[in-house]
């Protein structure tokens, strides 16, 4: 029996997050450091995962199935494609960086009245929600899948409701109970989008007899399953619904930008970089390969509200004047360009919309650290309450500056090539859709070179005057990321040569091909 990798890895950050929450409450520097340690741990396991994954091998790979629940066909069922290896290999880099990022956030106050939940316990959910983020990418059984997917807003409630940023300018009152809305207003549409997918999954039961995704999908390629089109058009919507509000994509969002405002600057991230990515990988998984035909009916409805995600998203986020709500909006604007790749239904768009949820993971893990590092020290989230930090504080200056570029896509940083696959692969089919939203773009630039300028240049307000630089954790924090986003901006292709035959298969499942070019190239 070979060792199942793909259950050691979700398994470890899993035992480490109660291990953790164990550390007595006057040993919190231990439950640091244990962490750390545990999530570096998982890190190399990931690595395993990646350097074990033969791109053009079997579809899921490193498999591991075990009976789970036999009366009702449930199963323990692990696989993984190019596209989920990515994903765990971006959920692996990530959280280290989030925890250091996080190193003091949930350190006891020295005055207040307000009594903060022990910092073991902060550390813990975090590594419980990488456990079940990274279960969620490997599970090739429907019902599995579902039980950690909601499984994960358990934990998100508390990181948000319970550690939320101190940054707050109306008084701990107030932040307490804005922080309290803001993880109802996560959970509650979240159980929504989920309970509507419970009675999704159960419909897919009585109609497939079984959860596995790999033998329903089998059994609808050779014809031996067979769904009315009313039927897997509900079933689809269902899905779909669910994973479009983790995603989210308008009108499903409103509850993002409280999350992330309330939210510690490594919670943000954690929310918006990681758990969020796994409503878009969803959509290519279960949406196109279990509902091939409902997925075509309903490109063109997904396509306009993906549409309306960018330049709505990116619109809010030029009259924000909170630096994280502008964050959550021009995140909103990016997932909306992941959406429209996943269902142009080309190579290029799909390969683009698969590297784009690595890159974003990556610039907006970078810009937030860093606006989080520059909140801490001034205590305000309000762009009003800065002015002249490059001054004062050029690293930090720099590496925000480096962040904003690469939230604009700038050409040579890592999210261009995958917005440029995103924009090509829809042009080519819905050249309409691909020309507005291009409109994205120019607004990404005017929201971010906007919050540059008002943030870090023009003369030094006296409450940043003294403002320090950053640190040495903060720099061992935001510098391989810049190296990262540099890097893959030169040269993606070990990600696309990863997620490019996973993308092909996703192609071959709705039966679709690339539209020939208009114009034959010359001979």
């Amino acid at each position: 029996m070979s060792f199942p990798l793909l259950t050691a890895t979700a398994a470890l950050p899993a035992v480490g997050a109660v291990a953790t929450a164990a550390v007595p409450a006057a040993r919190r520097t231990a439950a640091k450091w244990l962490a750390l340690l545990v999530s570096l741990a998982t890190l190399a396991l990931a690595i395993t995962v990646l350097v074990r994954f033969d791109p053009n091998g079997a579809r899921y790979q490193l498999t591991e199935s075990h009976a789970w629940i036999k009366d009702f066909g449930v199963r323990y069922e692990l696989g993984v494609d190019g596209i989920a290896v990515a994903l765990i290999a971006l959920t692996a880099v990530l959280i280290p960086f989030i925890i250091l990022a996080g190193w003091h956030d949930a350190d006891p106050l020295e005055t207040g009245s307000r009594r903060w939940r022990p910092t073991q316990g902060f550390f813990g959910l975090i590594l419980a929600v990488e456990a079940m983020v990274l279960i969620s990418f490997e599970s090739t059984d429907v019902f599995l899948f579902y039980i950690f997917f909601e499984a994960m807003l358990i934990p998100m409630y508390f990181l948000i409701g319970g550690f939320g940023d101190r940054a707050h300018a109306q008084g701990e009152e107030a932040a307490s109970t804005q922080r309290s809305y803001a993880a109802v207003k996560f959970l509650l549409y979240n159980l929504v989008g989920g309970l509507i997918m419970l009675a999704a999954v159960i419909g897919l039961y009585v109609v497939a007899g079984n959860f596995s995704l790999q033998e329903i999908a089998q059994a609808r390629a050779n014809g031996s399953l067979h769904m009315a089109t009313s039927t897997e058009r509900w079933l689809f919507l269902g899905f779909f619904f669910a994973f479009a509000v983790k995603a989210p994509l308008w009108p499903l969002h409103t509850w993002l930008p409280n999350a992330m405002q309330e939210s510690t600057a490594p919670v943000a991230v954690l929310i918006t970089a990681v758990v969020d990515k796994v409503g878009t990988f969803a959509m290519l998984r279960f949406c196109l390969q279990l509902f091939p035909q409902a997925s075509k009916w309903a490109t063109p409805v997904i396509l306009v509200l993906a549409l309306i995600s960018i330049v709505y998203g990116a619109l809010l986020a030029v009259g924000q004047r909170d630096i994280k709500r502008l964050v959550a909006y021009a995140s909103i604007s990016h997932f909306g360009f992941i959406i429209m790749g996943i269902f142009a239904m080309t190579s290029q768009g799909q390969s683009g919309a698969t590297l784009y949820m690595v890159n974003h993971g990556i610039s907006t893990a970078a810009l937030m650290l860093v606006a989080g590092f520059l909140i801490s020290r001034r205590g305000s989230r309000l762009i009003a309450d800065y002015g002249g930090v490059q001054k004062v504080a050029p690293v930090l200056a720099g590496t925000f500056l480096i962040g904003g570029l690469a939230t604009l896509s700038l050409p040579g940083l890592a999210p261009f090539v995958s917005e440029f696959l995103v924009l090509v692969g829809t042009f080519t089919r819905y050249p309409a859709i691909g020309i507005i939203a291009t409109f994205g773009i120019v607004l990404a630039a005017l929201y971010t070179l906007v919050l540059y300028q008002r943030t870090m240049t023009g003369p030094v307000k006296p409450e940043v005057s003294a403002m320090p630089d950053l640190r040495v954790r903060e720099l061992v924090v935001i510098a391989p990321l810049i190296v990262l986003l540099i890097f893959l901006g030169v040269y993606p292709k070990p990600v696309t040569d990863i997620v490019n035959p996973a993308v092909k298969q996703t192609m071959s499942d709705v039966h679709k091909t690339d539209p020939k070019p208009s114009v034959e190239a010359a001979k």
